[in-house]
């Protein structure tokens, strides 16, 4: 075996929170980007960019060698719900939904996708996260398949709502 492995395995993970739910405002998804940059970095994991949504996040990294798809996946879910809840970001407790998506990137295009990413709120203008998902799954050649977790994706109106949803998981308020 070599004593040097040469590894550029680039994937697009795009993972919802649970129900996706419009969990956070501007502010607070910045904060959340920003952990998750740091978070890759002190794991040694290259993330190239990453865009939080309100109800969702699309990350770019170079998978580790000897990491799994699932394994880095499940620790940037893992680390970040953590983190929200620790710190207060949102109203009751938060979570992310079940289930991920991961698309292989190729070299030659890994500007376009960086691009793609950066245009997140621009994008969701016109297209809402059901329907980029839906896309990005038929695009790859796998099965698209109506089960619980594409159903909790709620149609939105075409026209922006910057509104919030409180969480699924919110601490019921006491009568005072």
């Amino acid at each position: 075996m070599s004593t040097h492995a040469y590894s550029r395995c680039w994937l697009h993970l795009i993972w919802g929170t649970l129900n996706r739910e419009r969990m956070f405002s501007p502010e607070v998804a910045g904060r959340v980007s920003r952990f998750l940059s740091d978070y890759a970095r002190e794991n040694g994991i290259c993330m190239k960019t990453n865009f939080v949504n309100a109800d969702h996040v699309h990350v770019l990294i170079d998978l580790p060698t000897g990491m799994p798809i699932e394994q880095t996946t499940k620790l940037f879910k893992g680390a970040s719900s953590h983190w929200i809840n620790e710190q207060n970001l949102v109203v009751g407790r938060f979570g992310w939904g079940r289930g991920y998506g991961c698309f292989s990137v190729s070299q030659s295009d890994v500007d376009r996708v960086c691009a793609y990413i950066a245009g997140q709120a621009e994008h969701h203008r016109v297209k809402t996260f059901a329907e980029e998902y839906e896309r990005f799954v038929k695009a790859y050649g796998l099965a698209w398949q109506e089960d619980q977790t594409v159903e909790t994706v709620a149609p939105v109106s075409r026209q922006h709502d910057p509104s919030l949803k409180r969480g699924v998981n919110q601490i019921p308020q006491r009568p005072t």
